[in-house]
């Protein structure tokens, strides 16, 4: 198999790498070795180490920036695989339509729609997180959410087809889409508005001042842990954590963020371990308080 993939990545732009670490490619900074790590440039060699893969039977997953992303140590066999250069572009139609690579930043998004004085993604200035992750979850903050923006996704399958879904054909429900998780999504198309950019500018900073004011910022987190229960009770998840949860419990290095209770935080050196327990903890005491069963919002890799 290495022979095979060492001999294929001579002929390729993209990277393989073998055995690689990948806690820093996670914003909790928590992870363990890729038995394959593999960062695509093309379509071709996008399709072709699929082909490969699914020959073999293997299992794998996307990863963009890894901002709400916890991944175990013990990782297995499972291949990663994390969209190159070539996926993060940007252009805009002549209908005002910005295209944009699934690997690029949603702030660099947002900030390009500004740029050419384009409005309606200003929310996605305080997301930290890919386009792609952002698709997958229905990302949003602020009463604005990928639903109200997504014109379409273009995507590939394990077959190695590429086409486009309409956003009207996707089902989008809070922080999760009913889109198949072996699709991997390589570009998108969001609709906007003209707008000055005074304006957008304006807007956007009093989205990050609101987000400076709430949430911890230059820590190691992987945002939202938990969804907000909105079918059983008015309260925010933060509100449910602050009154069922002391605060200052930690499990090794993993805490509870003294900011914003829904943020737990790698404040030195957490291993996966001490964070699950955290993050199961946490879970057990709102069930035990008020009934409620937490949704997870953080994606968990074991």
């Amino acid at each position: 198999m290495l022979e095979e993939l060492n001999n294929f990545s001579k002929n390729i732009k993209g990277k393989i790498r073998f055995n690689y670490c990948l806690k820093n490619h996670t914003w909790l900074n928590i992870g363990g070795k890729a038995k394959i790590f593999f960062v695509p440039e093309t379509l071709t060699e996008l399709r072709d180490f699929l082909s490969y893969i699914k020959k073999k039977e293997y299992d794998f997953s996307i990863i963009g920036a890894g901002s709400n992303l916890l991944i175990s140590e013990n990782i297995g066999d499972r291949i990663f695989i994390k969209l190159g250069k070539n996926f993060n572009k940007l252009s805009l139609t002549k209908d005002n339509f910005i295209i944009a690579g699934c690997s690029i930043l949603d702030k660099k998004v947002s900030d390009f729609a500004c740029d050419n004085q384009l409005s309606g993604l200003e929310f996605m200035s305080c997301i930290p997180g890919s386009v792609g992750g952002g698709i997958r979850m229905n990302s949003g903050c602020f009463g604005s959410e990928f639903k109200d923006v997504l014109l379409s996704v273009q995507v590939m399958d394990l077959d190695g087809r590429v086409y486009t879904i309409k956003s009207k054909d996707i089902k989008f429900e809070y922080r999760k889409t009913n889109l198949p998780k072996n699709l991997i999504f390589l570009s998108a198309s969001f609709k906007t508005k003209k707008k000055r950019r005074i304006e957008i500018e304006d807007y956007v900073n009093k989205l990050k001042e609101k987000k400076e004011i709430s949430q911890p910022l230059k820590v190691k987190t992987g945002g939202s842990t938990f969804k907000n229960p909105k079918d059983q009770t008015e309260k925010k998840v933060w509100e449910l954590i602050k009154e069922s949860v002391d605060n200052q419990i930690s499990f090794g290095d993993a805490k509870i963020s003294n900011k914003h209770s829904n943020f737990f935080i790698n404040s030195k050196n957490a291993s996966f371990e001490n964070m699950n327990n955290l993050i199961n903890y946490v879970k057990k005491k709102v069930k035990d308080k008020t009934g409620i069963s937490l949704e997870l919002e953080l994606e968990i890799i074991n």
